[in-house]
């Protein structure tokens, strides 16, 4: 679908390769995204002073909150402190990216490729690929996590359990629930964005100059809510998999 300067599809389109990995224009947005808040954190954290300015405090005071609620959730500050940097850098790509998609370049800029007229950027979160990436990195951190927390042995046991007919039922029932981690967090992340952008499309073509304003603003709450409740998944997922079994 397009609609001006903003076009969908389903599949992320591919805008060449290299050495033979194919770059789509999802993944271009993906990389601009990185180059952009590794840029700001230099700027923003390469001269700490010992009394903050204002930008200073407002970072501290909105990590020293992050930490807290952490602490709540997993028990320590120590642990909070542990896991801070995954679950900051979950929250901060996959806000950063949903907000780059009401960039007024995206879509607009264009590559002409056989015959084809295909956006530069594409909003990072409307390519599947993107959102499972995501979700293997969170779940493969978490069962790490959990392996490194309680042992080998005790975590594996947690999901196969020969105690008894019934532990051995629940112990599967339990893999399989973690196994399906995998599509609820990119399934839920894809959909919501993939849909906002729809919806956008559809308001733009049929009410040009007024409807996509307040959708727009609706979306960009969505767009950071999406990236607290995949950070938010994860942490709570961390705190289960650092319990000790209980057979």
């Amino acid at each position: 679908m397009e609609q001006g300067g903003l076009h969908i599809a389903l599949a992320a389109e591919r805008l060449g390769s290299v050495f033979g990995v194919p770059i789509t224009n999802s993944l271009v947005t993906a990389w601009t995204v990185m180059i952009v808040l590794i840029v700001m954190a230099f700027f923003v954290g390469r001269n700490p002073q010992l009394v903050p300015g204002k930008v200073q405090s407002a970072f501290e005071a909105l990590i020293d909150g992050v930490l807290g609620f952490m602490e709540n959730i997993l028990g320590t500050r120590a642990e909070a402190i542990r896991y801070f940097p995954l679950i900051a850098t979950l929250f901060i790509f996959i806000a950063a990216s949903n907000l780059f998609d009401f960039m007024p370049f995206v879509g607009s800029i264009v590559v002409h490729r056989g015959g084809e007229t295909i956006p530069l950027f594409r909003a990072a979160n409307t390519d599947l690929n993107m959102t499972l990436a995501l979700a293997i990195v969170s779940v493969i951190a978490i069962e790490v996590i959990g392996i490194m927390a309680v042992g080998f042995f005790k975590y594996v046991g947690k999901f196969f359990n020969f105690h008894s007919p019934l532990s051995f039922t629940v112990g599967i029932i339990e893999f399989i629930s973690e196994m399906s981690r995998f599509i609820s967090f990119s399934f839920r992340l894809f959909g919501n964005i993939f849909a906002g952008e729809v919806l956008l499309a559809v308001a733009g073509y049929f009410i040009p100059y007024f409807l996509p304003i307040p959708l727009m603003a609706f979306e960009t709450f969505v767009g950071i809510i999406q990236g607290a409740v995949f950070a938010m998944l994860t942490l709570f997922f961390i705190k289960l998999a650092v319990a000790e079994p209980h057979h």
